[in-house]
């Protein structure tokens, strides 16, 4: 029967585990001296050795004949461990068996000493699975379990065991796998195999593993069932991702913001089949390497990439700053959040390129383009004197002036009475006055409606003519104010505190807007009052 390759080369001695020396030379020594613990705890990604070391370590401990640490492989007990026909040595499965019935049948079988080995030994893998209560059951024989029982715990999650378990075992972190350590073990395989690996497959295959090595050698058997002759495109197809030159396509499309090449790339890899998801990791890990690339060009060796890829990195290091290349990022995180959770992830992908290929408005282009940014954004104020010098009054309000400290007195509720309004598009800037009691309404609007008044903070107001002109930099308080019921409560915390009824205008003054917004809000602002605006006067 064909034995998955994952399964025929797993490491059976401490020598032949892949990029974990800090662990595997620990381990040897424990063995050696007989310095051994009752509780081991393994924890790492996925696919880099924890289990395997796990296996070993039971071996070489029931061993009857270690060799400098390691299991002999030769002993009847080795041979039995291998053909998994030992009874001493248990292996669970914590995500199938994490209950606490599970859990207290291993307590009632520890104390039982070892049939054939010294050591009876449970290796629990996914420990993390255990349920709360299972948790507290294998905690009681952890605590001071028999001199023949020993403990390996192996999870992905280490968060999510219990701080009393970890404080009870050794624990060792497991690497990821170096992409040239995996590069090495899969041509040595396809060596073994007589199989046919160009190099470049088999770094392709590592790079795609992210540091696992049972995903490298499961891809590279995916591989082999197509063709013993394993290429650079039987990869790429077999691991369904977009290919080297695809990718670059996109990634030169995004710095020269052209949308339409992007697009069509994606057009072409979604018509062969391409995983939409693989496609935004591959974009995110080579935008990582052009920020680091941009960021610390005299270690490159930090860069995950193929050699033949450096140069394109560089070139387009050169070309992005470093704000576009982070804020290019941020985009692609934030696809890569959403895409998993969207049933239409082709639409998901092109809305994130279109961001990508036009992202580039309200960012500085480069280094010392703050000049340029500071004469754009002062025609843009320009823009919104001229708007506001042939608009409505109610945008024109006298600034507001912090009212000099003065002692105020508990302010009093005067009876209900209308304030005349006055024709608000005949008013002057001069028409209105600071209010100054504004905090007062505030308080009083906080305790009529909590849930809105926080929409307030850092506002001010002026009135005149029966009008409350209310100045935020919360856009959000505009939202809530068309509510009908919010806009009476604060009519109703302003007849409180002032005595009068006055009709309320509201408008948004963020001081956070960059250019290319504010740009566009003025120009809207100028369509909507019927003011003749060349926006390109303020290019």
């Amino acid at each position: 029967m064909y034995k998955a390759l994952y399964r025929k080369y797993r490491p059976s001695t401490f020598d032949d585990v892949v990029s974990q020396p800090h662990i595997t030379t620990t381990l040897r020594n424990q063995i050696v001296s007989g310095k051994t613990a009752h509780a081991y705890l393994f924890t790492g990604s996925r696919g880099t050795g924890k289990t395997t070391c796990a296996r070993i370590l039971a071996k070489a401990l029931n061993c009857l004949h270690p060799v400098d640490g390691n299991p002999c492989l030769e002993c009847e007990i080795c041979r039995d461990a291998e053909d998994n026909a030992l009874s001493d040595i248990i292996e669970i499965d914590a995500a199938s068996n994490n209950g606490v019935d599970d859990v207290r049948d291993l307590r009632d079988g520890a104390v039982y000493t070892a049939e054939r080995c010294k050591y009876r030994i449970y290796i629990i893998d996914e420990v993390h699975m255990l349920t709360k209560e299972a948790f507290n059951a294998l905690l009681k024989i952890m605590e001071e379990p028999p001199p023949h029982v020993k403990f390996i715990l192996a999870t992905t999650e280490i968060h999510k065991v219990l701080p009393t378990i970890l404080s009870r075992c050794q624990r060792y972190d497991f690497r990821r796998i170096l992409p040239k350590d995996i590069t090495e073990r899969l041509l040595y395989v396809a060596e073994q195999e007589k199989i046919s690996l160009d190099p470049e497959a088999a770094e392709l295959i590592a790079k795609t593993a992210d540091g696992g090595m049972r995903d490298a050698l499961s891809l590279l058997d995916q591989c082999i069932a197509f063709s013993e002759n394993v290429t650079l495109d039987i990869v790429s197809g077999a691991a369904g991702i977009a290919g080297r030159e695809p990718v670059f396509d996109i990634l030169e499309a995004a710095a020269d913001c052209d949308t339409a090449k992007a697009i069509g790339v994606v057009d072409k890899l979604y018509g062969m089949s391409k995983d939409m998801q693989k496609l935004c990791d591959e974009l995110i890990a080579q935008f990582r390497n052009i920020m680091v690339a941009k960021t610390v060009p005299e270690n490159l060796d930090l860069l995950v990439c193929m050699p033949s890829e450096l140069e394109k990195i560089k070139a387009l290091a050169e070309r992005l700053s470093i704000d576009e290349i982070m804020h290019k990022l941020e985009i692609l995180q934030l696809c890569n959040e959403r895409i998993a959770r969207v049933s239409s992830k082709r639409v998901e992908m092109e809305m994130c390129l279109i961001k990508l290929c036009t992202a580039n408005m309200s960012q500085s282009t480069s280094a010392g383009s703050g000049s340029a940014n500071a004469e754009l954004l002062a025609k843009i104020d320009m823009l919104e004197q001229r708007l506001m010098s042939q608009s409505a009054p109610a945008v024109k309000a006298a600034p507001y002036v912090q009212p000099a400290a003065q002692t105020v007195s508990k302010p009093q509720y005067a009876p209900k009475q209308q304030t005349e309004t006055s024709d608000l598009s005949k008013m002057r800037p001069e028409d209105f006055t600071n209010e100054d009691r504004w905090q007062d309404i505030l308080e009083k609007f906080a305790e009529i409606c909590p849930s809105v008044n926080g929409a307030l903070n850092g506002s001010y107001a002026v009135k005149g003519g029966g009008y409350m002109l209310i100045y935020t930099e919360n856009s959000f308080f505009l939202q809530l104010l068309r509510n009908k019921e919010n806009a009476a409560k604060l009519q109703e915390a302003i007849r409180l505190v002032t005595g009068g009824v006055f009709s309320i205008r509201a408008k948004c003054v963020a001081p956070a807007e960059n250019g290319g917004d504010k740009l566009q809000s003025v120009l809207q602002k100028a369509r909507d009052n019927n003011i003749p605006v060349d926006s390109e006067s303020v290019k």
